[in-house]
Parts: structure tokens; C-alpha cells; sequence
């Protein structure tokens, strides 16, 4: 049983300062159990109050030290991560029910992957630029608010606090209440690292009362979120008053278009796979798999066969897919299968229940669904769990159309043979991200959406874009004073 009752704020352990009352604690349960795992503190109001002013205090210092010694710190987090990493694998198998495998080689990993890119980028950044006399200055938007999910703990809070400490900012950071042991591991691997005082904290709470004080609060100048786009909205609408910089990567309905020319036999079941993974909790899965319509049956059977493939159990031992985070996601997800075959969609495979042999935990049989429209609730809601809906196209223009046909935009998926078509039908997606033939994810290249999948990008250098202010010094390199304009 693991209890966190204590928030890390100002570059100490410190109890809750609550609202008056005692501060009110939280189960978080293990999806594969159904127990309680363990014990977290919600922060309140007063709180977050304390974090921002921490993250205030400071600003001024933290922001004016130089790239080296920022480059230097980053180096610290990261040999402190590496001797951690499988402290944080074992609490993200615990928290959110990710296979060992998974949360070791690639959950936990991952984090690295921002460690290392943000210190390789932050070596080189062009903080300045001349333009004859003048010159532009990129500085350090402030106090960066940052909110994350639960579905790749790490990855999201590595993706955000990496490049706002490397360009000078500082942070609090409020994890998903659902899954927050890996972000405690996180902050105990900050103060490990001698991360100074006030430059990182963190605040344990539910979205309604510790994320909405954080993006109202005058004191933060930029908030970061990761979520639903429903919550996303909401941090946005806190945020307005105060007029503050809000960046926010959301959901996804993500369209994987197999062109005629694509070889049906690994891009089918690559793109199964490609879904199942994480239990199909992943803002980017390609979840709407376009084919041609006289090729619905064929890419039916692949898929079939792919899903049935997949081992479903305890994610302590060697499966391929965990359960799904909880009982309320679990609902959402069974609602959505009944709902795709009573709107006429053919279920190829799966279906509603738990997978057979598993009598509790929140496992979700792989599901495949074909004939489906676009108009259907499966083709048009976020299920966020591994159940695959395949559409048919008549032509190329159509799958475009269809791809197109979506509130969200955050990735796109193809597979063909033609480079041609290839690029043409990638700059005609309107998504964040194009994938095409199933190219590996790129740590330097930016990731972000379009339309209701957010604003703002992360990763890489354009990552750093959002936690830096632009400043217009005229006159920079002038010998003699310049004339003030009027």
C-alpha cells in the first residue's frame, strides 16, 4: 500500500495547508484488482496558493541562470531518472495497469527520451536573434502551470516540465489523481537531483478544485494541459480572466487510411496493434481505419485474426494488453461496443463483458467492428479503449474526406506504395501528426493537434516555443542612442 499524504512544494515534503477542514484523501485503485493501491492527499485552493508562490519566489533567480547551468541540472534529473527507472516502470503497471514490458521499455522510457532531447535541444537554442540593430529576445514565459493524464503519466510530465525548467521557467505540476504514483516517484527523483527550491512542485488533486485554481490563478502565467477536450475546455475558460498563454493537447478520433496499392498484410495488423497498445488509451491511436470498399471483408478477416492474437490479463505477467484505467472508463467503453451493434456496425470479434478466464479487473475484450459509417457514435466518439471501427471508401478523395470528417485532428495514419499519393494525401489531412507506413515516433518532431485536439505543440525544440515570451529590443547594437517614436 502506497501512501502519499504530503505534496512537494518549495523543495520540501509538506502536509496539506487544506481549506480549514482536514484535508481529504483518495484511494487510487489498481485496474487489474480492482483494490486499493493506495492513499493520495487533495490539495485545495490554499494548496495551490502556496505552490504558485514558491514557483514565484523562484522565477527571478532560476529564470537568469545560464544555459550550462540549466544544461546541467537537466543531466542531474536524468542520472536520478535512470537509477529510478524501475521504480516508475512498477508504479505505472500499478496505477494504470500497463504490462510490465510496456511500462518498463516504453512508458517509463519514454521519459528518458524527453530528459535527453530536451538537454540535447537546450545546448544549442537560439535564445536570441539579430536582425541589424535590433534583436529579438526569447525569454521565460514565468510560472507554467502543467496538468496531466493518466493514460502515459510520464510521458506527459517529462514532455512538459523537461523544456519549461530548460528555458527558465518554473512549475507546478498537478498529475491525474487517478494515476499519481509515477508523479511522486518524479518529484522525489527532482529533489534528488537538487532541483533549487521552488522551481518544481507538485500538488496532488482532482481537476475541479486543484486545476482550476491553478489556471485561474493570477500568479501563473501559462498553463499546460493534457486531457479530454471537455476538461480542456474548462481549463481554457478558468484561464480567460487572467488572459494567460494555455497550450493543450486533447483528444482524438485519428483516421489510418490504407490506399488500394498498401500491403494489406502488415499494414492491418500493424494498425491493430498500433490501437491495442495501451489498451487503446492513447490520444493518437489510430482508431478509424479506412479501406477501400470492395476490400472491407479482406481487411475484416486480418483484423479478426490481429485482435485475437492479443493476450489480455494480468498486467504483471507476459500479456500484451492490461486492463483498461477504471471502472468508469471500462463503462464508457462497454456503452460504446453496445452502441456500435445497435447502430448496425458488423463486430467482427469482441464485444461487451470481460475477456474469458478474467472475473474482475477492467479488461476489455479487443474488439474489431466493420461496415461502419462515419456518422456512427463509434466512428465519431472518442472510445479510448481497443475497440477498432473499419470504414470503407470508394476513392482516394473520399478516404480524404472521411479522414477529414472529425471534431478532432491530432494524428493521421497511411499506408501505400505510391510516394506520390503518399504526400499529397498527407498534406491534405488536416492533424497534427502524419504517419506514413508506419514510421516510428520521432523525439525531435513536433506533436500537437488541430481543431479540438488542442493548440500549441510538444516535443523537440517547438516544445520549448511554448513556455518562451518574445521580446523586440530596438536599437540593440546602436552606438548612439536611438530617436523614440512620437
Amino acid at each position: 500500500m502506497r501512501d502519499y499524504l504530503q505534496f512537494y512544494i518549495d523543495g520540501q515534503w509538506v502536509d496539506p495547508v487544506g481549506s480549514g477542514a482536514a484535508p481529504a484523501i483518495a484511494d487510487v485503485i489498481n485496474p487489474a484488482t480492482e483494490a486499493v493501491a493506495g492513499r493520495v492527499a487533495m490539495g485545495a485552493a490554499a494548496d495551490v496558493d502556496a505552490a504558485v508562490r514558491a514557483a514565484h519566489a523562484a522565477f527571478p533567480a532560476w529564470s537568469r541562470t545560464t544555459r550550462d547551468e540549466r544544461v546541467a541540472v537537466l543531466e542531474r534529473i536524468t542520472a536520478e531518472y535512470l537509477k529510478r527507472h524501475d521504480d516508475v516502470a512498477r508504479a505505472i503497471t500499478e496505477e494504470m495497469g500497463a504490462p510490465a514490458a510496456i511500462a518498463k521499455n516504453l512508458q517509463a522510457m519514454i521519459g528518458v527520451l524527453h530528459l535527453k532531447t530536451a538537454t540535447e535541444v537546450l545546448q544549442t537554442y537560439a535564445f536570441t536573434e539579430d536582425r541589424g540593430a535590433n534583436r529579438i529576445v526569447r525569454e521565460p514565459i514565468g510560472v507554467c502551470a502543467l496538468i496531466t493524464p493518466w493514460n502515459w503519466p510520464i510521458n506527459q510530465i517529462a514532455a512538459k516540465v523537461c523544456p519549461a525548467l530548460a528555458t527558465g521557467c518554473t512549475v507546478v505540476l498537478k498529475p491525474s489523481e487517478v494515476a499519481p504514483f509515477s508523479a511522486i516517484v518524479w518529484a522525489e527523483i527532482m529533489d534528488a537531483a537538487g532541483v533549487p527550491a521552488g522551481v518544481f512542485n507538485l500538488v496532488n488533486g482532482d481537476g475541479a478544485t486543484v486545476g482550476a485554481a491553478m489556471s485561474a490563478h493570477p500568479l501563473v502565467d501559462m498553463v499546460s494541459f493534457t486531457g479530454s477536450t471537455r476538461a480542456g475546455i474548462e481549463v481554457a475558460c478558468a484561464a480567460a480572466p487572467t488572459v494567460k498563454r494555455v497550450t493543450q493537447e486533447l483528444g482524438g478520433k485519428s483516421p489510418n487510411i490504407l490506399l488500394d496499392d498498401a500491403d494489406f498484410a502488415v499494414a492491418v495488423p500493424a494498425g491493430v496493434m498500433a490501437l491495442m497498445r495501451n489498451s487503446g488509451q492513447s490520444c493518437n491511436a489510430p482508431s478509424r481505419m479506412l479501406v477501400p470498399a470492395g476490400r472491407m471483408a479482406e481487411a475484416g478477416a486480418l483484423a479478426k485474426d490481429a485482435a485475437e492474437s492479443v493476450t489480455v490479463g494480468d498486467p504483471q505477467g507476459d500479456v500484451m494488453m492490461g486492463p483498461v484505467v477504471s471502472e468508469v472508463q471500462w463503462n464508457k467503453i462497454q456503452a460504446l461496443i453496445a452502441r456500435g451493434m445497435a447502430e448496425g456496425a458488423t463486430m467482427v470479434t469482441g464485444g461487451t463483458g470481460r475477456p474469458a478466464g478474467l472475473d474482475h479487473g477492467y479488461y476489455v475484450k479487443p474488439t474489431i467492428f466493420t461496415d461502419v459509417t462515419n456518422d456512427m457514435a463509434i466512428a465519431r466518439e472518442e472510445i479510448f479503449g481497443p475497440v477498432l471501427v473499419i470504414l470503407g471508401y470508394d476513392d482516394v478523395e473520399e478516404a480524404i474526406a472521411i479522414g477529414n470528417d472529425t471534431d478532432y485532428g491530432l494524428a493521421a495514419y497511411i499506408w501505400g506504395k505510391d510516394g506520390d499519393v503518399l504526400r499529397d494525401v498527407a498534406s491534405r489531412l488536416r492533424a497534427g501528426q502524419i504517419s506514413i507506413n508506419g514510421s516510428n515516433a520521432d523525439g525531435m518532431m513536433p506533436f500537437g493537434g488541430y481543431k479540438m485536439s488542442g493548440n500549441g505543440r510538444e516535443w523537440g525544440d517547438h516544445g520549448f516555443t511554448e513556455y518562451l515570451e518574445i521580446k523586440s529590443v530596438l536599437g540593440f547594437a546602436a552606438t548612439k542612442p536611438v530617436a523614440q517614436a512620437g
